[in-house]
């Protein structure tokens, strides 16, 4: 991973290539380049020439609004889960806060013609994992995603939408305001330029996406050909875990669950069971944050335990510790005490949690009330 973030004047550039279109593999290679290499493939030459200034014009000005963000391929700050992905997208518009592309994600996805009682299953799993201190992940569609990006904003945590239009553009329409509501308070996210209209063929992309940024995806209720079992898919092919909910065998928004634990998925009846399923792979996404921390300037070393986290340093350790109260306290806060990024927060108060040291609620942090803990 690179060590600091392209300069700013290669953004022109970025966008160029993101534009351009045609297969990824050739421009992934310019970007890790951070600039042209000597000879490019001639399609691609004539593809970069193509791009009109109009578009690279309009990305700029959308870059320039407070919140509004590009992450790229070489940008230290791209999501490293999402980066294992085959097919990991070239770059990422954010509207919002992309530091929670870093935070640990559950996906909760669905039918969009959801059942009352599957979207209040998709509200009482969303709660649970914010109030675990997990980041909620879904497409903004009907039905199951609305629900759980609600769920997941009235209880104050957090949530990332993942698009198959522009940054700007919300699909379905309706949910212009629910759109406006989680880049507020969350992140939306897509690999499409501003103003990109629906597409069918960008929603299998999204999912892609969705399964990528998370620990693992949850399917409360799909039919037995749905877009959630494409997430499904592409989750269990970059070795996240699957979990689905049961329903009744009339129901034919069961379907697609029912298919899944055939195929082997989780059968889930409890977002702890979820919670405990992930366990494993929480620790991997703590040796993924790990680079962060180090490209502050932190030294690493290795820790004890399942799910001890890679230590970014002693001193840093113990300013986190001492930054926490008894009394939670959000993410913002902690930055702000510390002075150290939310990444490496993130990455030590994971571990925190796992080793029982911080307890996690509605996405803010506190010491557990029993004992002090090896950093007091």
């Amino acid at each position: 991973m690179p060590s600091a973030a392209p300069p700013v004047a290669d953004l022109p550039f970025l966008l160029r290539v993101l534009l351009a279109g045609g297969p990824a593999g050739p421009r992934r290679t310019l970007l890790e380049r951070r600039g042209p290499p000597p000879a490019i493939d001639r399609d691609l030459a004539a593809r970069l020439d193509a791009v009109p200034r109009a578009g690279i014009e309009r990305c700029l000005a959308w870059l320039e609004q407070p919140r509004h963000h590009l992450v790229g391929w070489g940008d230290p700050h791209y999501p490293p889960l999402l980066r294992q992905q085959a097919h990991a997208p070239l770059g990422l518009f954010v509207a919002g806060d992309p530091d929670l592309l870093w935070r640990p994600a559950l996906a909760v996805v669905g039918s969009r013609a959801a059942s009352a009682g599957g979207r209040d299953n998709a509200r009482h799993f969303a709660r649970s994992f914010c109030r675990a201190g997990l980041v909620v992940a879904s497409g903004l569609a009907a039905g199951i995603d609305a629900a759980a990006h609600e769920a997941a904003l009235a209880c104050g945590g957090s949530t990332v939408a993942v698009l198959g239009t522009g940054p700007d553009r919300a699909y379905p329409a309706a949910h212009a305001g629910l759109l406006r509501q989680v880049a507020e308070s969350g992140a939306a996210v897509s690999e499409h330029p501003p103003g990109t209209p629906p597409r069918a063929v960008h929603f299998p992309g999204r999912n892609r996406i969705i399964a990528g940024l998370a620990l693992g995806t949850v399917v409360v209720e799909a039919a037995a050909r749905s877009g959630a079992l494409i997430t499904a898919r592409l989750a269990a092919e970059a070795g996240r875990e699957v979990f689905a909910l049961p329903g009744s065998i009339h129901h034919p928004q069961a379907r697609g669950c029912h298919r899944l634990i055939r195929d082997g998925a989780q059968l889930v009846e409890t977002p702890e069971e979820v919670l405990a399923g992930i366990a494993p792979l929480a620790g991997r996404l703590a040796r993924e944050l790990a680079p962060a921390a180090a490209a502050d300037g932190a030294p690493s070393q290795a820790g004890t335990g399942p799910f001890c986290l890679p230590l970014m340093s002693a001193r840093d350790h113990h300013t986190l510790w001492r930054a926490l109260g008894h009394d939670p306290i959000p993410m913002d806060v902690l930055v702000e005490r510390t002075g150290l990024t939310a990444a490496a927060l993130s990455s030590m108060l994971l571990g925190m949690e796992l080793d029982g040291r911080v307890a996690v609620e509605h996405g803010r942090y506190a010491r557990r009330s029993t004992g002090g803990g090896p950093f007091a």
